[in-house]
C-alpha cells in the first residue's frame, strides 16, 4: 500500500497520557484524519467512559472506527484489522491512527495470522469457563493440550488464556501455530512514523484521578445507567470499559459513589502500569516520547509531521 500523502503516523500511549489530543492536533495540521485503535472506544455504548473524541472534534476532524460497534457485541484483533484496511483504501488524506490497544498495534504492523471466527457456542463456554475460574482451568486446559501457546501467553490476563482455549477448541490447532502462518503487516515500521508515549507514572496517575472526577461530572453515570437498563452482561468484551463495573456496582446501591470512583481510579492506574510494561516489551522500536504539563504540543507536532514528510 502506497502512501501518496506522507508516512502514516502511528501514536499509541496508556489511558490519560494525552495522546487523543496530540492526534487531533496533527491531524489539524496536516489535514489528516484519525483511526481508532483502542479496544473499547469502537463500542457505541461508551463515549464518556472511554473518553472517546467529542461529538464537537468528530466533526471538526474526520474520525473513523470509533462507536460503530454494538455493544452487546464481541469485536476481535482480526475484525479491526480488516476495518482498518477498508479505511485505509477508501481515504485520501494524512492518516493518524493512535489508541491504546497495544496487541492492535501489533497486529498492524507485524501481521496477524488469519484465524477462523470462533462460533459463538465456543465463546458462550469460555466466557463461563472465565467467570468461573479465572482463568485457572484454561491453564491448567493448554498446560496439557497445547504447551507451546501456554508458554507465549500472558498467564495473568484471563482473556488472552480464553483467546488460546478457544482457537484450539474451534479449530484443532494451538494459537501459536496458526501464528506460524502470519502474513505480512499492512503497515510496516519501516513506512510509518510510530510514536509511543511515555510520560512520567507520577504524572500520568494524576491526570487519572482528575479525568475520572470530570468522566464522572460529564455524564459517565448517565451512561452506565443506560447499559444498566438495557441489560448489563459482565461477560461482555464491552463491560471492561475502565469504570463500568465500579459505577454499576454504585447504581446498583452497592457502594458509594466515593468508592466507586477510589476502586475506579485504582483499577485504571492498574490498567495503565499493564499497558505501560507491554509497551516496554513489546514496542522497543518505536520513538519514545514523554508528555507532561510543560510540553510544547504545537513544537512537538512540527517535529512530529516533519519526520513524516506528510503533506
Amino acid at each position: 500500500m502506497t502512501y501518496p500523502h506522507g508516512e502514516p503516523i502511528l501514536i499509541c500511549g496508556p489511558t490519560a497520557s494525552g495522546k487523543s489530543a496530540l492526534g487531533i492536533e496533527i491531524a489539524r495540521k496536516s489535514g489528516g484524519c484519525i483511526i481508532n485503535a483502542d479496544a473499547l472506544q469502537v463500542y457505541d455504548t461508551w463515549r464518556v467512559l472511554t473518553a472517546r473524541p467529542s461529538e464537537a472534534d468528530e466533526r471538526a476532524i474526520p474520525h473513523h472506527l470509533y462507536g460503530h460497534v454494538p455493544t452487546s457485541q464481541t469485536y476481535s484483533v482480526g475484525a479491526w484489522l480488516r476495518d482498518v484496511t477498508k479505511v485505509l483504501e477508501s481515504i485520501d488524506r494524512p492518516v493518524i491512527i493512535l489508541g491504546g490497544t497495544g496487541l492492535y498495534f501489533t497486529a498492524l504492523t507485524t501481521g496477524l495470522a488469519e484465524i477462523p471466527e470462533t462460533p459463538n457456542h465456543i465463546r458462550t463456554q469460555g466466557n463461563e469457563i472465565r467467570n468461573d475460574s479465572h482463568g485457572a482451568e484454561f491453564i491448567e486446559y493448554l498446560t496439557k493440550h497445547d504447551p507451546e501457546t501456554l508458554a507465549k501467553t500472558d498467564t495473568d490476563n484471563p482473556m488472552r488464556l480464553q483467546r488460546a482455549w478457544e482457537v484450539l477448541e474451534a479449530t484443532g490447532r494451538g494459537l501459536a501455530s496458526w501464528q506460524k502462518d502470519t502474513p505480512e503487516p499492512l503497515i510496516s515500521l519501516t513506512s510509518a512514523s510510530a510514536i509511543v508515549l511515555n510520560s512520567s507514572p507520577d504524572w500520568l496517575n494524576a491526570r487519572i484521578a482528575g479525568r475520572f472526577d470530570n468522566m464522572v461530572a460529564g455524564g459517565a453515570i448517565e451512561e452506565c445507567n443506560t447499559v444498566l437498563q438495557y441489560g448489563w452482561e459482565p461477560s461482555l468484551p464491552s463491560s471492561r470499559a475502565l469504570g463500568a463495573r465500579e459505577l454499576i456496582a454504585y447504581l446498583r446501591d452497592e457502594c458509594t459513589l466515593e468508592a466507586a470512583k477510589e476502586s475506579a481510579t485504582i483499577a485504571t492506574r492498574q490498567f495503565a502500569k499493564r499497558q505501560r510494561s507491554w509497551f516496554r516489551n513489546k514496542m522497543q522500536d518505536w520513538q519514545q516520547v514523554s508528555l507532561d504539563d510543560q510540553t510544547d504540543i504545537s513544537a512537538l507536532v512540527d517535529r512530529i509531521l516533519q519526520r513524516s514528510d506528510i503533506s
